[in-house]
């Protein structure tokens, strides 16, 4: 029996790995690298392993960076089951081929450059042909709380995550020689206390545990803090004559800051004639696609719901899909809240806003999730005088807030609570984290409670029938 480790490893994204029993292969997640636009060859590289040895593959959830290279998974031989819930299958949908069209967007963008110089074109990692192949591919949709039987040696149980609509952690009961092992893989673990899905589910006891770690160096703002934070900078905003500029992820925050303004709206917090534009299809998408299920809900918006009052609808809200609709949004000079992807800026209509009111001081960038190292979004939160974009140099004189309540990850301690449901298993693997900050200090507390714990390097193996050693 074995687990090795394929991504997020010694790192934030990629989420990968591989459990080993009995002869069956059973791979949980299998998601794309980002961050960095050198990320390429690490996505294009083998995987480390055979796709056509796999039997099985899990979804945790549809976030790209656990969802975005299954569609090479299975052009590289991958022809098994995929389970999931059935909102993640909705949801990857829809994110895969967005990735599919960005994939195939930037490879003919490079391959013009490259046939000027006499060199031969590049191809996409994927096209939206190898998405629609991967989707015939999603078997069993997995309902919380219920076992599911992958062979006669394995049984595994997605519990709600929290996340976002539809993640789930993931428990596998496995036997060998004998031998039985409960492995709990975290996937991501939501904040708690979301306005509209249910709060995460406790995990089992469980003899090995492979948590993730991206807020494991600090604690989160209440969900109310941050809330007045967004207001008080939107109507500073409103005051000084600009635009309020939001780089939003398509799911789940673009989804809660709806929510959050349609109640600043009804209590008075905001003027009712706000505009509001959510320009961003694949965010107006996922918003439909959250409307269909409304079992993930809280029981009181879910009756909300079903009375009528949509939680994510404003007065003043404009969804844009086209092009054309997304470009007029530039002729406002002030007085709106622009929300668009990407989250981190590393592409998408985001870059445009951003190019048209950075440079004003009586604008704002609101961040109101995580921006990866490497990331145009980090840059500017790390205080950066000046971006590029566009081929231009452009200063930054918006004012910048970052707002870290509204994370739809954990923060230390929710982290901790969580893993102390598992009792003290032999080994937990940190991962999906980044090494020096948010993997660094849940070594620090996790040694301090005297728990074995390993942060597995990329390919790592670890054989789970042997006892663990030492702290690592």
């Amino acid at each position: 029996m074995k687990l090795s480790f394929h991504g997020a490893a010694q790192g934030v994204t990629g989420s990968c790995h591989l459990l080993e029993c009995a002869g069956h292969r059973i791979l949980i997640d299998c998601g794309l690298f980002q961050g960095s636009r050198h990320l390429s060859e690490t996505n294009s590289a083998p995987f480390g392993f055979d796709p056509a040895d796999i039997d099985i593959l899990l979804l945790t959830h549809a976030h790209l960076d656990h969802c975005g290279r299954i569609p090479l998974l299975v052009k590289r031989g991958f022809k098994e089951e995929i389970i999931t819930t059935s909102a993640t299958r909705d949801l990857a949908k829809l994110i895969m081929m967005d990735s599919a069209h960005i994939q195939e967007e930037d490879a003919e963008h490079a391959s013009r450059r490259l046939r000027r110089h006499g060199h031969a074109q590049v191809e996409p990692l994927y096209d939206e042909l190898d998405v629609l192949g991967a989707l015939d591919f999603f078997g069993r949709n997995a309902t919380y709380d219920q076992s599911i039987q992958l062979n006669e040696h394995m049984t595994a149980r997605f519990i709600n995550a929290g996340h976002i609509l539809g993640s789930a952690s993931i428990v596998i009961d496995a036997i060998e020689d004998g031998q039985s092992r409960r492995i709990v893989f975290s996937g991501d673990l939501g904040n708690m206390g979301h306005p509209v899905l249910i709060d995460q589910s406790p995990p089992p006891k469980a003899d090995y545990v492979v948590m993730e770690t991206t807020y494991g160096d600090r604690l989160h703002k209440s969900s109310e803090d941050s809330v007045v934070e967004l207001f008080d900078a939107i109507r500073q905003t409103l005051a000084r004559g600009g635009n309020a500029i939001i780089p939003t992820f398509a799911l789940e925050r673009a989804q809660e800051i709806l929510f959050h303004l349609k109640k600043g709206i009804e209590s008075g917090e905001l003027p009712s004639s706000l505009p509001v534009f959510l320009d961003s299809p694949m965010a107006v998408s996922a918003t439909k696609i959250f409307r269909q299920h409304t079992e993930a809900f809280r029981p009181e918006i879910r009756d909300e719901m079903l009375a009528g009052n949509d939680p994510f609808q404003l007065p003043q809200l404009k969804f844009t899909r086209q092009v054309s609709d997304s470009v007029a949004i530039n002729n406002i000079k002030g007085g709106a809240v622009i929300m668009a992807g990407s989250g981190m800026c590393t592409g998408g209509r985001i870059r445009h806003h951003l190019k048209h009111n950075i440079w004003r001081p009586e604008s704002s960038i609101i961040f109101v999730g995580f921006a990866a190292q490497g990331t145009l979004a980090r840059k500017i939160i790390d205080g950066a005088k000046e971006v590029r974009m566009y081929g231009e140099n452009i200063q930054v004189k918006a004012h910048i807030h970052t707002i870290n309540g509204f994370s739809a990850h954990a923060d230390q301690k929710e982290l901790l609570d969580w893993l102390d449901f598992t009792g003290h298993p032999k080994t937990t693997f940190l991962v999906h984290g980044e090494p020096d900050k948010g993997m660094a200090k849940m070594r620090e507390k996790l040694k301090e409670r005297g728990l074995a714990f390993i942060c597995p390097a990329d390919h790592q193996e670890v054989d789970l029938l042997e006892e663990t050693g030492p702290l690592l």
